[in-house]
């Protein structure tokens, strides 16, 4: 018994220390990578297929640009001696997978794209997202956003979030372009 109280703390100390490294996205090239691949498929933007995701492309497009646009500015506009640090099942799932469960949740109101999607607003949301997030890489490691299920995040948590948000709706629109 005392064998496997001490094989279960050393797998969540291991966890809990791997959360932390991989909460922390600070290259300076972070999501340029990502950013390469959503210009590509800005030509692919009118793609659907309603097996894999109600919407089109040009949704996930819009929504992932809109979501890194709108936490960007939380990020920057927040008081970091507002932040208090906390504990989210969801979110230390998640940041350490790295997986979002498709249709676990729904989009807020602020970041769902207009019924359509136009080539030039999602060009422009790129520009502003490679802006952004150069701004959030000098902020104080305490600027925070308030995610509706992951509670508060502090700066490096709101770039783990981001990145692997971003990722989740890549993941979708190859799914939808390989079906």
């Amino acid at each position: 018994m005392k064998k496997i109280a001490l094989i279960l703390g050393i797998i969540i100390i291991g966890l809990i220390a791997f959360v932390q490294l991989r909460k922390r996205e600070t290259s300076p090239d972070f999501l340029n990578k990502e950013f390469g691949e959503i210009e590509k498929l800005f030509s692919k933007r009118d793609f659907a297929n309603p097996e894999v995701s109600k919407a089109n492309v040009a949704w996930h497009l819009d929504h992932m640009l809109k979501t890194i646009n709108q936490v960007s500015k939380k990020l920057i506009d927040s008081d970091p001696g507002a932040f208090r640090s906390n504990f989210s099942p969801q979110r230390t799932f998640v940041h350490t997978s790295g997986i979002i469960p498709r249709g676990a949740a729904e989009s807020p109101k602020n970041v769902r794209p207009p019924e359509v999607v136009l080539l030039d607003s999602l060009e422009r949301q790129l520009s502003l997202a490679k802006i952004n997030l150069k701004k959030i890489t000098d902020l104080n490691e305490k600027a925070n956003f308030q995610h509706p299920i992951f509670k508060q995040l502090d700066r490096d948590q709101t770039r783990r979030f981001l990145d692997v948000h971003t990722n989740h709706h890549l993941k979708i629109i190859r799914d939808i372009l390989n079906d």
